[in-house]
């Protein structure tokens, strides 16, 4: 068992799956990106081939990989859902890539399986209490 306060420091954030994509030769792998409403700042951007120094500031989705590929042949259905993910763990790689976080998510021994969904009146970001 884990202490209670070492179960406050697990930071849980709903994420928004852009996109996904099977990681190639592998049985399990998706890559996922996610957004978390997270923003970085730049210092220029491209606009019609011209670079411009221009602070500013643009939403930063995380990659995260997944072990989840068998029970989503076609991953893209994955995009759009508010799914629930552990976003404080430190980066891992995984076969060669990057994963930024952890997808929550329950399976039986019998093959039942389901992501941890949100409903749609949870913004991105939000934080498990």
């Amino acid at each position: 068992m884990i202490s209670y306060d070492d179960f406050k420091k697990v930071e849980i954030r709903a994420g928004k799956i852009l996109c996904a994509e099977k990681i190639p030769d592998t049985d399990k792998l998706l890559k996922l990106s996610v957004d978390f409403g997270e923003m970085k700042e730049v210092t220029s951007v491209v606009v019609e081939g011209q670079e411009t120094p221009v602070p500013v500031k643009v939403s930063s989705p995380r990659q995260i990989i997944s072990g989840i590929s068998m029970h989503f042949p076609d991953p893209t259905v994955l995009a759009g859902k508010t799914c629930m993910f552990v976003t404080n763990l430190e980066p891992r790689i995984i076969r060669g890539f990057e994963s930024n976080g952890m997808l929550f998510a329950v399976s039986t021994p019998e093959g039942g399986f389901s992501l941890l969904e949100t409903n749609a009146t949870i913004p991105v970001g939000t934080k498990a209490v």
